[in-house]
């Protein structure tokens, strides 16, 4: 058979990206080929229905994507991920220069997040604070920076908007990924010492490679041998590493979601049985 997976095409790159290890697959022998969504709902559903084989998922279409083949008696396997994947963390970010010394200086102030559907910028976070004692919406009036719904915060245009208004004042704390923190320092979205991280989350993981069931077992073994066995120091592989943001796939793991299934049981984004239920979102 030839192993059919999802991505989602949340930035021109991914066609180079998966392009690119397809014809590095088929090299090894492996019939692989691939299609592109326009957002992880539909990837989600197409995989539980067996219309793919595997998805790379993000960490809330893994979530939705479990749920949605549990309802109906199925399994998921969460084959591979990126080193890049595991024990990552969200940050609470406020100006260098601001009053706030803890979360709790946070109450009655305005505090920034990306898009509705983003794992690290939205959902993780606000839990965060609400565990804490600051209710968002509540505690702490909420802006959020609705850019690219539909890609679960892989298009960070919403996490950068929100540090943007951190930058110019409109907030009073921005909520990002640390990389990212990192990132916008670089790029000069946020000035060089102007900020400083408030609080930070304990660590998470975020995207893996889904496989459905329906795929017999030595595929799924061959698939996720050989993406394994993809080394860094080979140079058809190191650029196509590059773009995706790793250096080696590891073998994938549950262990690191359980902070997302809290918030998103929290917020009512998606139901036991993996239903689209949040209040306004349209991919």
């Amino acid at each position: 058979m030839t192993l059919l997976m999802g991505a989602v095409a949340y930035d021109p790159k991914v066609v180079t990206i998966w392009g690119g290890f397809r014809s590095w697959l088929l090299d090894q022998g492996f019939a692989f080929d691939f299609v592109l969504y326009s957002h992880y709902e539909r990837q989600a559903e197409d995989l539980v229905e067996g219309r793919i084989d595997a998805a790379w998922n993000s960490p809330l279409a893994w979530i939705r994507a479990r749920r949605l083949a549990e309802a109906r008696r199925r399994r998921l396997t969460p084959l591979v991920m990126r080193d890049t994947d595991r024990d990552l963390t969200s940050v609470i970010v406020v100006r260098a220069d601001s009053p706030y010394k803890d979360l709790a200086d946070l109450k009655g102030e305005t505090v920034a997040v990306g898009a509705v559907d983003s794992p690290q910028a939205t959902l993780i976070p606000s839990s965060f604070l609400a565990g804490r004692g600051l209710r968002p919406g509540i505690d702490v009036p909420i802006r959020r920076f609705d850019v690219g719904v539909g890609l679960h915060g892989d298009h960070i245009g919403g996490e950068r908007d929100a540090a943007r208004a951190l930058a110019a004042g409109t907030v009073a704390a921005a909520c990002m990924i640390d990389s990212n923190h990192l990132l916008f320092g670089r790029e000069g979205t946020l000035a060089a010492g102007s900020t400083r991280v408030l609080a930070q989350t304990p660590p998470y993981d975020h995207c893996n490679m889904s496989v459905g069931d329906h795929v017999p077992a030595q595929v799924t073994q061959a698939f996720g041998d050989l993406l394994l066995s993809m080394s860094y120091a080979d140079p058809r592989v190191r650029p196509l590493f590059d773009l995706e943001g790793l250096t080696v796939w590891q073998p994938g793991r549950t262990s690191g979601y359980a902070a997302l299934e809290a918030a998103v049981d929290e917020t009512g984004f998606y139901d036991a049985s993996g239903a689209v239920t949040a209040d306004g979102y349209t991919p």
